[in-house]
């Protein structure tokens, strides 16, 4: 019944916690047993039992509990047939969605050299605009996720096809993460590539891609300042803030401490 299966696999994470913990006593338990089965799940016929093994892939990698020899053999492998080209639909929305998510816990290495290429074909997904959708949405934290010179490299000519597309939500998505694009990129591409391409944005025919830009013209202006000067920084959770100087410090020192965040690159304008 898939309604076992799905019960099952919420079971799986706190299993795996606690055998994390008592490891001595259970060395190779999930690896053998557990692991199979999560990733067997990915693959269900089910939808509900399907999702329920995505929610527990993410969190036990959230809490770093799966090998890295498991995730290069086992979990991209099963991802990358899942979002092929000659996939079910359904099972390709649903593996982008994972592989967008996953990105941000795994290794550079392991993003670049086995997810990167797979993404940026997703990007130009002809057939499926729900994929190019969920590539747009989430495109800040892949670059994040490979840093300058792959962003440059590769992401950088996806994300132009990406805010030029014919769907609208798709431009609206690109303009609500341009902050996050242009803080993984140098000055001079900054400078010679996105400032035109943010014009665009904020030039288009529909007022929701306009209105989207508009909200991201602050975020994406503060990308140009030297952050040592203008006290911004990115956080981690992927917001933008501002460091208060040594004066400010101490002139606030007696007064409730305040954190200020301008705006997150994953919020949406609605």
């Amino acid at each position: 019944e898939p309604t076992v299966r799905t019960e099952l696999m919420e079971q799986i994470p706190p299993i795996a916690i606690f055998l994390q913990e008592s490891r001595p006593k259970f060395p190779a338990a999930f690896f053998e047993y557990l692991m199979p089965i999560v990733v067997r799940y990915l693959t269900d016929v089910n939808n509900q039992v399907r999702k329920a093994g995505q929610e527990a892939l993410l969190i036990l990698l959230e809490h770093d509990l799966i090998a890295q020899s498991d995730i290069e053999n086992k979990v991209c492998p099963i991802l990358l047939d899942l979002s092929a080209p000659d996939s079910d639909d359904e099972y390709k929305v649903e593996a982008v969605n994972i592989i967008c998510k996953m990105a941000s816990m795994l290794s550079r290495t392991t993003v670049e050299h086995m997810l990167l290429p797979r993404f940026c074909e997703l990007c130009s997904d002809g057939k499926l605009f729900q994929v190019r959708k969920i590539c747009a949405a989430n495109f800040g934290d892949i670059c994040n996720a490979v840093g300058q010179e792959a962003t440059e490299r590769l992401l950088i000519p996806k994300f132009f096809e990406l805010c030029s597309d014919s769907v609208w939500g798709m431009r609206k998505a690109c303009a609500e993460c341009f902050m996050a694009v242009s803080y993984t990129t140098s000055p001079e591409v900054r400078r010679s590539k996105l400032s035109p391409l943010f014009i665009s944005l904020i030039s288009d025919t529909c007022r929701w891609v306009r209105q989207a830009a508009f909200q991201s013209l602050g975020p994406f202006i503060s990308t140009f300042a030297n952050p040592s000067s203008a006290g911004l920084y990115i956080r981690e959770d992927g917001t933008l803030s501002i460091r208060p100087s040594t004066q400010d410090v101490n002139f606030n020192s007696c007064q409730p401490s305040n954190n200020i965040t301008l705006m997150s690159s994953s919020t949406n304008a609605t």
